[in-house]
This record gives C-alpha cells, sequence and structure tokens, in this order.
C-alpha cells in the first residue's frame, strides 16, 4: 500500500530511470544499487534529476530504507520542493530523530517557519526527544515569526533536555529574544552560557542593535576585541548598525581591516549604511566606488544610504544607472527606492516604480505593496492608494494602517473609520492603527467618534494608551477649541505626558492664538525636548502673529544661545518629468530670477484679496542661510 501510494506522488513513466544530469554515463533500465543511491541522491541538481533517482528507488524498495528515506526527504527539501519532501516525510512513522531534524530544516530553510513549529510540536507528541541539532532550527523559526511564547516554550524544552549549555543552542536562544524584542532575556542567556564562541558574540551584539540598544551593543563588541575574540564578519556587520558617530565608524573599520574583513562585501555593505548614518555620505560613496563587482546588493546598500542621508534625488539616480547597467532590483532594493520616492512625493516617480514592480512579478509582495499604498496616498492621489489596497491579496496590520493614515492625512475622518470598522472582522487593531485613526479623527474635527475609538482601546481590544495616542487626544481637544478640556486631560493622564502631549498643546495654542497656555507648554518643552527647533518656531511664530516681535526675538535669542538651529524648509516641484527641489532664500536656479519675479507677482496677488501673510519664520531662516 506504501509503495503504491508513493509511485502516485510521482508523475513519472517506466522508461523515467535514467539520471537525467549524467548524459555521459547514462544509467542503464535497472533499479539503483544501495551503494551509490546516497551518492545519486546528493548529485541531483534539479527535481527533475531527483524524481528519476526517487523511481529508481522504488524500483528497488530502497524508500523503505530509514537512511535512503531521510537522504531523499532533505533533497527535496533543499531543492524547494516541500509538499514532495512533506509528503515523503508523512508516510514514515519512523521516530528516528534525525529524519524529523531534515523536515524541521527543510521547513526552517523554506521560510515555512509556522509549519516547523506545528511539526515540533508533533514530535514532541510523539514523546521524540529532540536534540541539539533540532534545537536551533525551531528557535529560528520562533525568532522570524516573533513568536516569544513559542520560543520560552522551546527555552523550556532545551532547559529540561540539558541542552541549554550547547554553545549552538544558547546562541539561537540569545538571537531568538533578541528578535522577539527581549533584549534582557538574551543577556541573561549570554551571561549564563558556559561556552561561548564568535557567533555567541555576534548574536548579542545583534539583539542590541536590533533593539535599539546601540552603546550596549558597542561596549560589548569592545569587551569581546578586548577578550581576544577575533571578530568574524557576523560580528563586524552586528556592531556596524550600533554606530551612529564618525570616530566610532574610524574605529570599527579599522578592526575590521586589521581581521582581514576589509574585503568582504557584507561588510563593506554594512560599513557604506554605517557612513551614511554618520552623515559621512561621501566616504560611503568612495566605498562604492571601490568595489570592482558589484552585485545587487552593494548597489541596494548605497541607495539606501542615500535614503538615510536625505538625498533622495542621488538614490534615484543611483537606482537608474543600475538599470542601465542590467542590474535586476529585489524587493528590498524597491523598498528604498520606494522610501525615496516617499521623500519627494513625486506622483510620477511613483507610478514608474509601481510599473518596475509590476513587471518584476512583486505585486504579491506585502512590504512593496504596503509602501505603494503609503506612497500613492502622500502623493495626494487616495484613488489610486484605495484601488491598489483593494487588490492587495495579503493584508497585515501595516497595510491598514498605511490605508487609514493616508486618509487621515487628507481629512478624510469618515473613510477612516469606515477601514477601520472593515478592518476589526480580520486582523486585531494595534497600537499603531489606533494612533493612525485617532489622528483621522483630530483632522477631520470628529471629537465623538475620537473618544470612542480611545475609550474602546482598552475596554474592548485589551490595548493600552501609549503616549502617542494621549497626544492625538490633545490635539483632537485643541484642534476643536476646547483647550480647557485638553490642559485637564493631560493632567488627569495615569503617565508622565512626554513631549509630544505638550507639543500637541503647543500646536492647538497656536491655532486658537492662546498666549498663555502656549507659554505653559513652551516652557516644559524647553525643558524635556531642548534641541528641537520646532517648539520655538511654533513659539516664536505666535508672537510674531500677535505683532510681539520684542518676544518673538527674544525666542529666536534662546535658540542662538542654547545652539538650536532650525533645519530649512524646502519645496520640491515636479515639472516636465524634471523634480526641482528650493529652500529659503535658494538662488541656485540658473531661472532665480523670473521665479523671484513670479513669486512676487502671487505675493502681490494674495495682498490684493486682504491676506496678510506671516513671513517671519521664513525671513528668519533666509537671515541664517545668508
Amino acid at each position: 500500500m506504501q509503495v503504491q501510494r508513493l509511485r502516485a506522488l510521482e508523475p513519472l513513466r517506466s522508461h523515467s530511470l535514467f539520471f537525467a544530469e549524467s548524459q555521459a554515463t547514462p544509467f542503464v533500465r535497472r533499479p539503483v544499487g544501495p551503494d551509490t543511491c546516497v551518492a545519486l541522491v546528493k548529485q541531483c541538481g534539479s527535481l527533475t534529476s531527483l524524481k528519476a533517482v526517487h523511481a529508481a528507488m522504488l524500483r528497488s524498495h530502497l524508500h523503505l530504507d530509514l537512511r535512503f528515506l531521510t537522504h531523499l526527504v532533505a533533497r527535496y527539501a533543499s531543492l524547494k520542493s516541500l509538499p514532495h519532501a512533506r509528503a515523503l516525510f508523512s508516510l514514515s512513522e519512523s521516530a528516528d530523530v534525525f529524519l524529523w531534524n531534515v523536515m524541521i530544516r527543510g521547513c526552517v530553510d523554506g521560510l515555512q517557519y509556522r509549519t516547523s513549529l506545528g511539526i515540533y510540536a508533533r514530535m514532541r507528541g510523539l514523546g521524540i526527544g529532540p536534540d541539539n541539532f533540532a534545537f536551533p532550527f525551531v528557535l529560528k523559526a520562533c525568532g522570524c515569526l516573533g513568536d516569544l511564547k513559542s520560543g520560552a516554550l522551546v527555552h523550556h524544552d532545551a532547559l529540561r533536555s540539558g541542552y541549554d549549555s550547547d554553545v549552538f543552542v544558547g546562541n539561537s536562544l540569545v538571537a531568538m529574544y533578541g528578535k522577539c524584542g527581549r533584549v534582557d532575556i538574551a543577556r541573561r542567556v549570554f551571561d549564563r552560557m558556559p561556552e561561548r564562541n564568535v557567533v555567541s558574540w555576534s548574536s548579542m551584539i545583534g539583539a542590541y542593535a536590533r533593539n535599539g540598544c546601540y552603546e550596549d551593543g558597542l561596549r560589548l563588541f569592545w569587551e569581546m576585541v578586548d577578550g581576544g575574540v577575533r571578530p568574524n564578519k557576523g560580528a563586524a556587520v552586528d556592531v556596524m548598525a550600533c554606530v551612529h558617530r564618525e570616530a566610532e565608524a574610524d574605529v570599527v573599520c579599522r578592526v575590521a581591516m586589521d581581521n582581514g574583513l576589509d574585503s568582504d562585501l557584507s561588510v563593506l555593505q554594512s560599513a557604506i549604511i554605517m557612513y551614511a548614518r554618520c552623515s559621512r555620505i561621501d566616504v560611503a560613496r568612495a566605498l562604492f566606488n571601490g568595489i570592482h563587482d558589484k552585485d545587487l546588493v552593494c548597489w541596494s546598500a548605497m541607495i539606501e544610504a542615500y535614503v538615510k542621508a536625505d538625498m533622495p534625488l542621488k538614490a534615484l539616480d543611483l537606482f537608474r544607472e543600475s538599470l542601465c547597467l542590467r542590474i535586476d532590483p529585489d524587493a528590498i532594493t524597491l523598498l528604498s527606492v520606494l522610501q525615496a520616492c516617499l521623500e519627494l512625493g513625486s506622483f510620477l516617480q511613483a507610478c514608474t516604480v509601481h510599473a518596475i514592480i509590476i513587471r518584476r512579478f512583486f505585486e504579491n509582495c506585502v512590504a512593496l505593496g504596503t509602501c505603494m499604498v503609503d506612497l500613492y496616498a502622500k502623493c495626494g492621489n487616495l484613488e489610486h492608494a484605495r484601488k491598489l489596497f483593494d487588490q492587495m491579496p495579503e493584508k497585515n496590520l501595516i497595510s491598514w494602517s498605511a490605508m487609514i493614515s493616508g486618509y487621515a492625512m487628507h481629512g478624510h475622518g469618515r473613510e477612516a473609520l469606515c477601514l477601520f470598522d472593515q478592518m476589526k472582522f480580520s486582523v486585531k487593531p494595534d497600537p499603531i492603527v489606533f494612533g493612525s485613526v485617532l489622528s483621522a479623527c483630530s483632522h477631520s474635527g470628529l471629537l465623538n467618534e475620537g473618544w470612542e475609538c480611545f475609550e474602546s482601546m482598552s475596554r474592548d481590544f485589551g490595548v493600552t494608551p501609549l503616549h502617542q495616542h494621549y497626544a492625538c487626544m490633545v490635539d483632537l481637544l485643541g484642534r476643536g477649541g476646547r483647550l480647557d478640556e485638553a490642559v485637564d486631560f493631560i493632567e488627569r493622564m495615569p503617565i508622565e505626558p512626554n513631549a509630544g502631549v505638550w507639543g500637541a498643546l503647543l500646536g492647538a495654542s497656536q491655532i486658537h492664538s492662546d498666549v498663555e497656555r502656549a507659554e505653559k507648554a513652551a516652557k516644559i518643552l524647553f525643558e524635556l525636548d531642548p534641541e528641537n527647533p520646532g517648539r520655538y518656531a511654533v513659539l516664536s511664530n505666535l508672537y510674531a502673529s500677535l505683532a510681539k516681535k520684542e518676544e518673538a526675538d527674544q525666542v529666536r535669542d534662546l535658540m542662538k544661545r542654547r545652539k538650536v538651529r532650525k533645519l530649512s524648509g524646502h519645496t520640491i516641484i515636479e515639472i516636465g518629468n524634471r523634480i526641482y527641489m528650493f529652500v529659503a532664500g535658494d538662488r541656485s536656479h540658473p531661472q532665480t530670477d523670473v521665479i523671484y519675479s513670479e513669486l512676487e507677482k502671487l505675493m502681490a496677488k494674495t495682498r490684493l484679496e486682504g491676506s496678510k501673510p506671516n513671513f517671519h519664520e521664513a525671513e528668519e531662516e533666509i537671515k541664517e542661510i545668508m
């Protein structure tokens, strides 16, 4: 019966007993012997050749031998044919842990993490004890899924089995807890490891980097180096993600060079992004130019570096250059390109990249689809955004949040609430989605709906409001002119108000020209958020709008004393397939005189209409630039 079921898996004809990839020495039509079977399975480089060997094994009944069956399952999995591997595996009733390990590893390598956890659960249910080879793969699946609960259960199994002291299991535990956001437990596991290798250090540094604990990651790296552990490329890549200062970047690069890692592509790619993060895009570009055989990842790293350096036009220019060189982009590269388009808000660029996504068959990628929805919304084309959103075959929480945020930023509060109601039937909203909905209510003046949404967070969904949600409520009350209620709401908060909450009150006070409350909020903000230039600018502009020039100048003087500089605002205009960027006081364009002439005519028309625009902030920016 089992033989018949196995035969049914393979649509093979009676003559398909030749090994397809060995044309020089084809096999005769006879069953494959046991001496050559394993070697043949390992040599198969395609599904067709493996099926031929599989057919020969059926004739010899070798598939009933556990050793040969295990190799066959492993090879099907490595060739990305998991349905065949799982079908063969399911026919076996063996309790051999190695066979189970092979199937679990195949699912993890094939990115079927949830399936691998299901197989592990079945294995435990049958009383088959996992060994030190099983735990790393299962823990990797838990980490990639961010499934802390399952990861903790596997950790418990490792403790009971006595494998928690195994260095490979320990490394996997550190990585899993880091990916699940529990860097504190990861460090506890790391500290208790009886034996550590360089991967142990790299895993812990990576956990710190992933969770934003950059200083801790750097300290641990130097502790590793001082302890005589030579960093590998994994450790170098992980520590580079922790570096945010140029001096540190130089020292880390020197260590990488001293250990012969400077020619490794993954290290060079990380160094490019690191220097861009440290505001040294020139060094990043020099590193990029020095790579002779650039692969896709190199191009992607440099494009991402330009995006991180707030140079979206450069990023798009480099992307076009890569296309001219026939470098096919992947989903990761396109995400960086879409981020550059987001910075520019260019509808034309959005359409161009969308066309590339469709041509490259990436339209089913959730991350790219979500980013495209966000991009179209920010370009002001909600119709395109909603159409694309509705066509997405799969949506996650971020997808719903992007579309709701799109409605919010354009003041379509009712549409945002309607979409939120639809979402609740399919997925449970998280804090980010609630933030988008509350923002939509705030921008549309939907006070009652905003209150209902805020109260439903903990009441109906068990979501504890965070600072961002309290800030949205203050903004909602403030925009509606209920400043007294906004202040009372802040005073009754169960958590200490942060800069975002007080910033919302300051913004609302500016809208309603309430100097007293603006001064109160600003006083607190100048202590909580002293390096944020926007706080000073709001108060200064409020004073200027009320003809309180002396007070406005005092705020500007305070900024100068504290050495707080406001980043120059810029305008992006898209004309004739070209993108132009202007900053306050900019005279770099060859048609500057014509531009300023037209601007003066426009300002004259606004005055004739009775408008009295406030140019105080722009004038101050121009003075600083000049």
